[in-house]
């Protein structure tokens, strides 16, 4: 027996969590009025893109779920996330009446409803609202008068069971002086309920699918390893891995029947449950990576995911266990001769079969010589914390890694 088996069972541990209402299956939005009833609301805003607001096999199946209580539809958040687009939903928001927000979409248009909450929930002038936030890459969410949130994820990228968004702001959108970047996090984030519908999952463009699809994955193999891990999300986080690996694969191989889609709305909701909680989060290495190649360039959060995961994984391995055997056992390689390099290896297979990039050089990235501004992010990165014990990368570490992900 692993080592790492037995010091797990002795290890104390406190696991708080209040998660969403999760509602799963094919069709399930079709309960959505029943959803916004079991939290006493009666007006919902739905928040999502331009491009699902325009889809109609998203948009009538949501449209007819909430029925009389959908009150208006703001469809213009954007991948970047903006201050400025919450500001402009909280002014629909209001104008509509509502009491409720549904989003509908990737994590862009639940990282901005998340944002319109907050602000609908305090009487601060949007001025010092801006100022706090360019200041300090925050907003303080208050405690209550919070409007629910139901989401209804149409991607993988798992940010569905989360208190904690990631917002910008650019002068002329919104009352900086300055762009800045940042989060917000607070439990009252967590949304009420959320719908995973295998059938919305289906509609949504096989790229735009697969370029997500990394993000969530990922979320699952660092769960595994972080030094924030519980046997309460272990056992999530590897039965959610196998299903995504399985579904995925076949995914990526042209396979698009409905036990597919199935197997990746169940893999990611369970690669999410817990890893999002009151000041404490399972997120690591990889997203600490990833926040360093996206934040400052225009790489594509999945895409910065599948050229890095491979090489940080085998960087954490070269240094620490990194939980290898139980990801591998979740995997399906736990017979590997080398469970690390298999571990490595069945990453590096889900990326490819996605058709997603391998190598740096073929994303919208940093060149060669900007390596040592990519480090010092990652490096400075709050997910950083949650790395295995023993595991303290240098700026050498860290650029190692990006030259051999080049």
């Amino acid at each position: 027996m692993p080592d790492h088996v037995a010091d797990d069972l002795t290890a104390p541990f406190r696991f708080e969590y209040d998660p969403a209402t999760l509602r799963y299956g094919p069709n399930c939005v079709d309960e959505l009025a029943e959803e916004l009833a079991a939290i006493d609301c009666e007006r919902a805003l739905v928040v999502t893109g331009s491009t699902v607001g325009e889809t109609q096999a998203v948009m009538t199946p949501v449209r007819d779920g909430l029925g009389d209580r959908l009150a208006g539809v703001f469809a213009e958040t954007t991948p970047a996330k903006r201050l400025g687009t919450a500001y402009d939903a909280l002014d629909r928001f209001r104008e509509v009446e509502a009491d409720a927000v549904v989003s509908v979409g990737g994590g862009s248009s639940l990282d901005v409803a998340k944002v319109l909450a907050a602000i609908a929930a305090t009487n601060r002038d949007p001025e010092a609202v801006g100022a706090e936030f360019a200041e300090t890459g925050t907003i303080r969410v208050p405690d209550t008068g919070l409007p629910p949130i139901v989401a209804v994820p149409t991607t993988l990228a798992g940010a569905d069971l989360s208190m904690v968004a990631g917002v910008t702001a650019v002068p002329g959108t919104c009352p900086v002086e300055d762009a800045a970047s940042g989060g917000i996090s607070a439990p009252e984030l967590m949304p009420a309920a959320v719908c995973y519908d295998p059938e919305l999952l289906a509609t949504t463009p096989r790229g735009v699918l697969a370029a997500s699809a990394m993000n969530g994955f990922d979320k699952g193999v660092e769960t595994l390893y972080a030094s924030t891990a519980t046997p309460v999300t272990d056992a999530t986080a590897m039965r959610g891995l196998g299903l995504l690996q399985d579904g995925l694969l076949a995914f990526g191989e042209g396979n698009e029947g409905d036990a597919v889609y199935q197997r990746l709305a169940q893999g990611i909701m369970l690669v999410q449950y817990g890893i999002s909680r009151p000041g404490v989060t399972t997120l690591s290495l990889i997203h600490a990576f990833g926040h360093g190649l996206t934040r400052t360039y225009d790489v594509q959060q999945g895409a910065a995911h599948a050229v890095i995961a491979p090489h940080a994984l085998e960087y954490l391995f070269d240094a620490v266990d990194g939980r290898q055997d139980l990801l591998a056992d979740a995997l399906g390689v736990a017979d590997a001769d080398d469970p690390a390099s298999a571990v490595v290896e069945s990453v590096a297979e889900v990326a490819a079969t996605l058709g997603l990039p391998t190598r740096l050089r073929d994303v919208d990235g940093p060149a060669r010589e900007a390596f040592p501004e990519v480090a010092e992010a990652v490096l400075s990165d709050a997910f950083m914390a949650n790395a295995p014990a023993g595991l303290d990368p240098s700026h050498e570490d860290i650029e190692h890694v990006l030259d051999a992900a080049w």
